[in-house]
């Protein structure tokens, strides 16, 4: 029998095949799967394999940690144990104030080391060095064991200076400021006379005046003939540049070990560069017309003296290199000249001059050709107080 319309409205309890209501704002087509057993195993399929994914990701990275610290490991290992070995020698200066990083910067710059950084970083370990001021000996390509040794230790490389108008005897005491035992060793080369200069005369074995100006490096375990050797090729070097020449030396009618006798002079006595031509002049003036030089800083060689006053009684002191009692040249140089001194004496300014006289405090040098006014500039320098 059919439904009426007003039967489609009632809902008989417990009628079978019935659909159960919907709550209010519910998708009657979306159903619970934790409702079904279906659903509850999906529910926990899903956990599993989120609970896994985690894992996966945890592993992953813990893996890319691993590899990361590895290379970093290796890395540093490789930049601090270098292949290849040690290459040629390298001085680096540390300067005063000077920070870990620009010395680790500097010393990668050179290729001592590697890498700055890792170099830097080796530097963190208690116990690195604390880096002093001064020169240091590496190697090209050093571990950083092997650098962090030598800055440990303190500076080894030191300089020594020479200056134009030095005497041998003044360098020696120079060379005692250095450590070790290089001192000794660089006065034994100097009294043995086996290091020569090929401007040493024939006979001649004093390397006065035959020794280069300027900073010399003094290498750990140099020996003192090394040092010795070093300064008369730079000699040699310098006279050669400023055309020290048998030939050269002959027009000026002297022998070449004699034209390094007259710069030195010329060194002691002009003292400043625009004088020393001059100064030169004047002593070649007078060997040619017979007359003594006069020099006083000639006078004051034996004495051990650079400067001061030439008492009477100095001036009658027999010495051969007292120019005062005796013409001609001194028997050696009197000190090192510069190579401003040397070119000098090559090519002296032409002039009459036999006569000059220092008259100002600040050095002016007055230059004359007669006695009457070498005796009125002398009276200028008294009348200021020199």
């Amino acid at each position: 029998m059919s439904r009426t319309p007003a039967d489609a409205g009632s809902d008989p309890e417990g009628e079978p095949g019935a659909e159960p209501e919907s709550e209010p704002g519910a998708d009657p087509d979306v159903r619970d799967p934790a409702a079904t057993g279906s659903g509850a195993r999906h529910a926990r399929q899903t956990s599993r394999r989120s609970r896994r994914s985690g894992h996966r990701v945890l592993w992953l990275c813990a893996a890319a940690v691993v590899i990361v610290v590895l290379a970093g490991v290796a890395w540093y290992e490789i930049e601090a144990n270098p292949f290849g070995g040690q290459g040629r020698a390298i001085v680096v200066e540390v300067r005063t104030g000077q920070s870990t990083a620009s010395v680790a910067a500097e010393l990668a710059a050179r290729g001592v080391v590697e890498s700055a950084l890792a170099f830097r970083l080796s530097m963190l370990i208690p116990g690195s060095p604390t880096i002093e001021p001064g020169g240091y000996l590496f190697h090209e390509r050093s571990s950083f064991s092997s650098a962090k040794s030598v800055l440990s230790a303190g500076p080894d490389v030191f300089t020594l200076d020479v200056q134009a108008g030095e005497t041998l005897t003044e360098v020696e005491m120079e060379v005692e400021n250095l450590p070790g035992t290089i001192s000794r060793s660089f006065v034994e080369a100097v009294r043995d006379k086996t290091v020569r200069s090929p401007y040493s005369p024939q006979g001649g074995d004093s390397l006065e005046g035959l020794i280069g100006v300027g900073t010399y490096r003094v290498l750990p375990g140099e020996s003192g003939r090394r040092l010795l050797e070093d300064m008369t090729a730079r000699f040699d070097a310098e006279a050669s540049a400023a055309g020290v020449t048998p030939s050269a030396a002959s027009a000026l009618g002297v022998t070449s070990y004699q034209l390094v006798i007259v710069a030195s002079i010329a060194q002691k006595e002009g003292y400043f560069d625009r004088y020393m031509g001059k100064v030169a002049r004047v002593i070649y003036n007078r060997l040619a017309d017979g007359m003594p030089l006069d020099m006083t800083s000639t006078v004051l060689y034996p004495l051990g003296q650079d400067g001061g006053t030439v008492t009477t009684a100095d001036r009658q002191i027999d010495s051969p290199y007292n120019t005062y009692l005796h013409t001609g040249l001194t028997p050696t140089p009197i000190c090192t000249p510069s190579p401003t001194a040397l070119a000098a004496a090559v090519a002296p300014p032409p002039g009459s001059w036999l006569y000059f006289v220092v008259v100002s405090r600040a050095g002016t040098t007055l230059f004359t050709s007669t006695y009457q006014q070498q005796l009125a500039n002398e009276k200028l320098a008294r009348e200021r107080g020199l």
